[in-house]
């Protein structure tokens, strides 16, 4: 009896806490609309040269920050948001050189549109392969949109 008991005050619990939540949390979007954005999709660059990042973020909220992230794609695996399928390498293991690149950037209040633009330059001993360049934006309510694509490294 005391399982039961349990259980039904677990499940009323549950459904409280969904019932509460009524509204919905607006995500940023990252978008190429009205601009040359870049990368995209199965871009191909070469070690030693620079990536020129730009996309625009938009929301209805203000919004809050960026991340920039770029790792390797050697096992093959997705993010679900890439636009279209680009032809891989052979799956291989990463090497200590494979390139791998992480920055945060502040976006600066009051904004609900951004054109955000980094350039991020590859060593010339990074491993070539397949890679993803991810963008992650976040809001003042704290949404997160993302977007992922396919580049690769020669």
């Amino acid at each position: 009896m005391k399982k039961i008991l349990f259980s039904l005050a677990a499940v009323a619990a549950l459904l409280g806490m969904v019932s509460c939540s009524t509204e919905s949390v607006e995500v940023p979007v990252i978008t190429d609309l009205g601009i040359t954005a870049n990368p995209v999709d199965c871009q191909v660059y070469n070690r030693g040269d620079s990536i020129y990042f730009h996309y625009r973020i938009t929301g209805h909220e203000e919004l809050g920050s960026y991340n920039l992230e770029i790792h390797n794609n050697f096992d093959h695996h997705t993010h679900g948001t890439q636009g279209q399928t680009c032809a891989l390498d052979a799956k291989k293991d990463p090497q200590k050189n494979a390139f791998y690149y992480n920055q945060d950037f502040v976006i600066p209040r009051g904004n609900k549109d951004y054109d955000a633009r980094q350039s991020i330059y590859i060593p010339a001993n990074a491993q070539p392969g397949d890679y993803h360049f991810v963008i992650r934006a976040t809001n003042s309510q704290g949404g997160q949109g993302i977007r992922a694509m396919a580049i690769k490294i020669k």
